[in-house]
């Protein structure tokens, strides 16, 4: 099983990207979340992976985080969602969104995904509501973020959507900045302040 890439990016022709793994390319179907954050073609690039083989198939797909991994993985295990239709779910919506959909019970915003209905949409938020606490790291608006900073985080993440940053720039800014004692009005400028650097 491959489950982590590191490499040279050599190609992206979305949704794939190719990565020069000391000599071998790599074909590798991510989500938009992960081409939004790529580096440019020729600078290194890691991706944790998923390798799925089907009978007449064998398809690599690229994650950034540990987390969207899993979220992918759980995705799959859901009656009628197969790999692509969970990887348009994770291009449609950032790991963090969609834990915050499916903690609130929020079928109406999965409903405006491609190719979700409302019947998936319960299916998806009655099967991944309970494991949303086996992510590698709380995700802002999912039932396991806690402590005094989530709030803050949840805060200033809505402030940078609102600001037209996406999901996962939102996601990559505030990461960078592990200070649980930052209110949200300094993890905004903080985020700003880096986005522009």
């Amino acid at each position: 099983m491959i489950s982590r890439l590191s490499g040279t990016l050599l190609e992206v022709n979305p949704p794939w990207v190719v990565i020069d793994v000391q000599g071998v390319g790599y074909e590798v179907e991510v989500p938009n979340s992960v081409l939004d954050g790529l580096p440019p073609v020729g600078k290194p690039v890691v991706l944790l992976t998923h390798f799925q083989v089907s009978q007449d198939h064998q398809s690599l797909y690229g994650f950034a985080s540990a987390g969207e991994r899993i979220l992918f993985r759980q995705l799959l295990k859901i009656s009628g969602i197969g790999a692509k239709l969970a990887l348009t779910i994770l291009s449609g919506a950032s790991g963090d969104s969609l834990a915050r959909y499916v903690a609130d019970g929020d079928t109406a915003a999965l409903t405006k995904l491609p190719g979700i209905g409302k019947k998936t949409a319960e299916r998806i938020i009655i099967e991944l509501r309970d494991k949303l606490d086996d992510l590698p790291a709380p995700l802002p608006g999912s039932p396991a973020a806690s402590g005094a900073g989530s709030g803050a985080q949840r805060e200033a993440a809505d402030a940078l959507r609102a600001l037209g940053y996406k999901d996962a720039e939102v996601s990559r800014l505030l990461r960078d900045i592990a200070d649980p004692e930052l209110d949200a009005e300094a993890l905004i400028r903080k985020a700003l302040q880096q986005a522009v650097s």
